[in-house]
C-alpha cells in the first residue's frame, strides 16, 4: 500500500518529519498483515466450506450501497461548489470598494494635469469624432497607438447615452480605470492564485489516518453493524477535515483581491505616473493571460484539451497586445521559468527562438523609429536617469510588494517563511513519492490479498477524487480485480506525471520573483550599460517595472501560507496518529476480524485532526485578515499618490505658468468662443493649451505634448520648423493649407515647470519666443485679435494672415 493510499485530500500534505514516517510504517505493516490473514482465511474457506460467491457484491445490494456512498459525496460537493463563487464575489467587491474609496474625486470634472493625460483624453475624443475606425490611427499624425482602453471609455460614453445620460470624456476615462483596476485586476489575480492553489493541493493531500483506519477495518468479514458505525463516524470526521481545508483555501482566495489592490505598485502608481493608462490596462489583463498559458502547459503535459487552451491563451494574448504591446516583455519575463521547468525540450527551444525573434524585431523597431547617435553605447542610454533608491531599499521594496510600515514587515515575513515552507514541503513530497515508488516495486513479490481489498482501494480513490474536485465527482460501480488493477496503473501513471508539480511551481515562482526583483534593482539602483540593457524594454521606468511585483509576489505568498498551514496541521495530526496506529495494529494483529476496538484509535486521531485543521484555519484567517486590514490603514505611499493626483487636478496653482490654472481655463474658454470649434489653433502644447481640445472641443493642431517631427505625415512638425525659420512666406505657405477654416496662434506664457522633464521640450521654444512673434506681427504674418494680458503677461490670440 503506497502513501497515496494512506492519504486523502485534507488541506495539505503530511510530509512533516519522522512522526509521519513512523505512522506510515505502522499502517503499511498492519495492512500487509491483514492481507496475509485474509488470504489464509479465504484459502481455508475454499477447502473446508462452500465457495464464497465474490460476485455477490456486484448484485443489487452492492450497487445500492455504492450509489448511497456516491450520493453522500455529492451532497457536500454541491454545497462546496457555491463557496468559491461566494468568496470570489465578496473579495472582488471589497477590492472595488477600496479602489473607489481611494480614487480622487477632483478628477471627475477636470483633467489630470500630467504629461501623458492629454493624449489619452484626445484619443477618446478622436474616437467620438471619427468613430471606431480611428482606433488604428489615434495619433494626430495617424500612426498606431494601443487603443483598447480608449475604446472601452468610448463604449462607456455610448452606453450611457443609450440611457439618456451624458458622460464626459473625463468621467468615462475614470470609470474605465476603476473597472480595470477594481474589478479586472483583482479578479485576474484571484484566478491566477487559485490556479496555483489547485495545483498545490491536487494529488498532494494531507495525511488523514482516520479514513485509512476505516478502510483497513472494512474487510468482508468485518462488515457488521458495529464497524459500519465506526466507518460512519470516520466519514463524518473526514468531512470535517475536508471542510476545514476547503474553507482555508477559500479564505485565502477571499483576501487575494484585497491584497492585489493594497500595494502602490499597481494600479495606483500608474495613474499618478503620467498617467500610464494603456500599460496599466494591459497589466490588469495580464493575470488572465498568464493563467491561460499555464493551463495550456498543463494540457500539453496531459496531452488533452490542448486546442481549447491554446485558443483561450491566443485570445487573451491578442487582447493584452491590443491594450499595450510592451506588456509582452512582462509576460515573457514571468513565464520563462515555467517554460524551462514544465515544457518538453522541443517546445522550450521553440519558445526561446520566438523570444529571440521578438527581441530582434523590437531592436529593429527602436533603431528605425528613434534616431540617436547613442545606440552603440549602452552606457549612455537613459543618460538623464538618476537612481531613486539604494540597494537595500530596492530589495526591501520587492520583498514587501510596495507596502508600508507594519503590513510591509508582515508581508515580507510571510513571503520568506512561506517560500521556505513551500520548498520543504515540495521537496519532501517529491522524496516521499520516490520512496513510495521504490516500495511499490519491492512489494510486487507479496501476494495480493484479495479482490475485496482491491475494491476497497478503488472506492478510496473515488473519495480522493471527490475531495480534489468538489464540483465534479464520478462514481463507478465496484470494480473487479482486473479493473481495479488497471485503474491503479492509470492512477500511478497520472501520479508519476504530477509528482514534481509542487516543487516545479515553487522553483518557477521563486525564479520569476527574483527576475522581477533583478529588473527592479537594475532600474532604481544600478547604473551602467548592463542595467540599461536589462531595463530598456520598460524604458527604465520604475513605475512600469514595479507593476510586475504583485504578479509574482502574491502567488508566492499564497502557496507559502498554504505550505505553512500544511506543516502545522500535518505535524499535529502525525504526532497523534503514530501511537494510535500502533495501538490499533497491536489490538487487531491476533484476529483477522477487527472489532469496535478500532473506535478508540479513530477517536484519538479524530480529535487531533479536528483540532489541528480548525486551529490552523483560524490562525491563517487571522494572519491574512490582519495583513489585509492593516494594509488599508497604514498606506502612506498610496495616500501620497492620491494627494499628488489631487494636486495635479487642482486649478489653484501658485505658478501662473503651470499647465492648467483658473486663468488659463478662462482664456481657453474665451478663445474657443471666439474661434469656434472648426478653426485650427496653433500653440505651444507645453503651456497647457492642449487641454482646450477636450475641455471645450477646440481644434488644437497638436493636442498632446509629444509631437514627433520625424514622421512625414506630421503637420505640426512642419509648422514648427516653418515658424522657427523667421520666413513669413514659409510660415504662411505651411500653415494656410492646413484646413479651409481660419488658423490662429495662441500665446499663454512659458512652458509649465511640471513638464520640464520632457526630453523634447526645446523643439517648441519658437512658439513662445516674444521677439520672433513680434517680428511676425510687424510683418503682417500674425494679426492680434484678442488680448489677454490681464490674465498673464504677453497672453494673446493672433490670426494668421491667410487669404480666406
Amino acid at each position: 500500500m503506497t502513501s497515496e493510499q494512506i492519504t486523502n485530500t485534507g488541506s495539505v500534505s503530511g510530509d512533516c518529519g519522522s512522526a509521519q514516517a513512523r505512522a506510515r510504517t505502522h499502517v503499511q505493516a498492519y495492512v500487509q498483515t491483514q492481507a496475509r490473514q485474509n488470504g489464509s482465511a479465504k484459502d481455508g474457506s475454499a477447502t473446508n466450506g462452500p465457495a464464497r460467491n465474490d460476485s455477490a457484491k456486484d448484485g443489487p445490494s452492492g450497487r445500492k450501497h455504492g450509489l448511497q456512498r456516491c450520493h453522500a459525496m455529492l451532497r457536500p460537493a454541491s454545497r462546496h461548489a457555491l463557496l468559491p463563487w461566494l468568496t470570489s464575489i465578496i473579495g472582488v467587491a471589497s477590492a472595488l470598494c477600496l479602489v473607489i474609496a481611494w480614487f480622487p474625486s477632483t478628477v471627475w470634472n477636470t483633467p489630470i494635469v500630467s504629461s501623458d493625460a492629454p493624449a489619452h483624453y484626445y484619443f477618446i475624443h478622436r474616437l467620438l469624432d471619427e468613430g471606431l475606425g480611428a482606433a488604428l490611427h489615434l495619433w494626430p499624425h495617424d500612426s498606431f497607438y494601443p487603443p483598447l482602453f480608449h475604446i472601452c471609455a468610448y463604449l462607456v460614453i455610448k452606453i450611457a447615452a443609450l440611457f439618456g445620460v451624458q458622460c464626459s470624456i473625463y468621467a468615462a476615462f475614470n470609470i474605465t480605470w476603476i473597472i480595470a483596476s477594481g474589478v479586472i485586476f483583482p479578479a485576474g489575480m484571484l484566478v491566477l492564485c487559485r490556479y496555483f492553489l489547485q495545483r498545490w493541493n491536487r494529488g498532494n493531500p494531507i495525511s488523514n489516518p482516520i479514513s485509512r483506519i476505516s478502510q483497513a477495518s472494512s474487510t468482508p468479514e468485518s462488515s457488521n453493524v458495529s464497524n459500519q458505525q465506526v466507518s460512519s463516524a470516520v466519514n463524518r470526521q473526514y468531512n470535517v477535515t475536508f471542510d476545514a481545508t476547503f474553507v482555508l483555501q477559500n479564505l485565502i482566495g477571499l483576501f487575494v483581491p484585497v491584497l492585489a489592490v493594497s500595494s502602490v505598485c499597481h494600479p495606483y502608481g500608474l495613474l499618478n505616473a503620467g498617467p500610464l493608462i494603456a500599460f496599466g490596462f494591459a497589466t490588469s489583463l495580464l493575470p488572465f493571460l498568464i493563467a491561460a498559458t499555464l493551463r495550456l502547459f498543463d494540457a500539453i503535459a496531459a496531452r488533452e484539451h490542448i486546442a481549447k487552451w491554446l485558443a483561450i491563451a491566443a485570445v487573451a494574448g491578442v487582447v493584452c497586445l491590443v491594450a499595450h504591446p510592451r506588456i509582452a516583455f512582462t509576460y515573457a519575463l514571468i513565464l520563462v521559468p515555467f517554460i524551462v521547468l514544465r515544457l518538453p525540450w522541443k517546445l522550450i527551444l521553440g519558445a526561446f527562438i520566438a523570444m529571440c525573434v521578438g527581441a530582434v524585431a523590437f531592436v529593429a523597431l527602436m533603431l528605425t523609429s528613434f534616431k540617436s547617435d547613442r545606440w552603440a553605447n549602452p552606457d549612455s542610454w537613459f543618460h538623464s536617469h538618476q537612481p531613486s533608491k539604494n540597494l537595500w531599499e530596492s530589495i526591501s521594496f520587492c520583498l514587501t510588494d510596495g507596502l508600508d510600515g507594519f503590513p510591509a514587515i508582515l508581508f515580507a515575513l510571510l513571503l520568506i517563511a512561506g517560500t521556505a515552507a513551500a520548498f520543504v514541503c515540495a521537496s519532501r513530497r517529491a522524496a516521499a513519492r520516490a520512496s513510495d515508488s521504490f516500495s511499490s516495486a519491492a512489494s510486487t513479490v507479496v501476494p495480493v490479498a484479495s479482490a475485496d481489498v482491491d475494491v476497497d482501494a478503488s472506492t478510496s480513490d473515488i473519495a480522493v477524487s471527490a475531495a480534489d474536485s468538489p464540483v465534479s465527482v464520478s462514481c463507478p460501480p465496484p470494480a473487479s480485480h482486473s479493473n481495479a488493477t488497471d485503474a491503479a496503473s492509470a492512477s500511478s501513471e497520472s501520479s508519476r506525471l504530477r509528482r514534481n508539480d509542487r516543487l516545479r511551481d515553487v522553483i518557477a515562482l521563486t525564479a520569476a520573483f527574483l527576475l522581477v526583483a533583478l529588473v527592479y534593482v537594475c532600474t532604481v539602483t544600478l547604473v551602467g550599460a548592463l542595467p540599461n540593457i536589462i531595463s530598456a524594454p520598460w524604458y527604465r521606468d520604475e513605475n512600469r517595472i514595479m507593476t510586475m511585483l504583485p504578479l509574482v509576489a502574491l502567488p508566492l505568498l499564497v502557496i507559502g501560507i498554504n505550505a505553512l498551514a500544511e506543516c502545522v496541521s500535518a505535524c499535529a495530526a502525525s504526532a497523534s496518529f503514530a501511537p494510535s496506529a500502533s495501538s490499533f495494529s497491536t489490538k487487531n494483529s491476533a484476529s483477522s476480524v477487527p472489532s469496535l476496538s478500532s473506535a478508540s484509535a479513530v477517536s484519538s486521531v479524530k480529535n487531533a485532526s479536528f483540532a489541528s485543521n480548525w486551529i490552523v484555519l483560524i490562525a491563517v484567517f487571522l494572519v491574512i485578515a490582519i495583513l489585509a486590514v492593516s494594509a488599508q490603514i497604514v498606506c502612506p505611499s498610496r495616500s501620497a499618490a492620491r494627494d499628488t493626483i489631487i494636486a495635479h487636478s487642482s486649478l489653484n496653482q501658485s505658478d501662473p505658468n503651470e499647465q492648467l490654472t483658473e486663468q488659463k481655463i478662462a482664456v481657453l474658454r474665451k478663445v474657443t468662443k471666439r474661434t469656434g470649434t472648426q478653426a485650427t489653433i496653433i500653440s505651444d502644447p507645453l503651456n497647457g493649451s492642449m487641454y482646450a481640445e477636450t475641455l471645450f472641443n477646440a481644434n488644437m493642431l497638436y493636442p498632446i505634448i509629444n509631437a514627433r517631427t520625424d514622421v512625414p505625415s506630421a503637420p505640426f512638425g512642419k509648422v514648427e520648423t516653418a515658424f522657427a525659420s523667421g520666413d513669413a512666406q514659409q510660415v504662411l505657405g505651411t500653415v494656410c493649407p492646413l484646413t479651409d477654416a481660419p488658423e490662429y496662434f495662441l500665446t499663454m506664457g512659458d512652458q509649465a515647470q511640471s513638464l520640464q522633464s520632457f526630453p523634447y521640450r526645446a523643439q517648441y521654444d519658437s512658439f513662445h519666443n516674444e521677439e520672433l512673434i513680434d517680428a511676425y506681427v510687424d510683418g503682417g504674418t500674425l494679426v492680434k485679435v484678442a488680448d489677454y494680458s490681464q490674465y498673464g503677461q504677453g497672453w494673446a490670440l493672433y490670426r494668421f494672415g491667410c487669404t480666406d
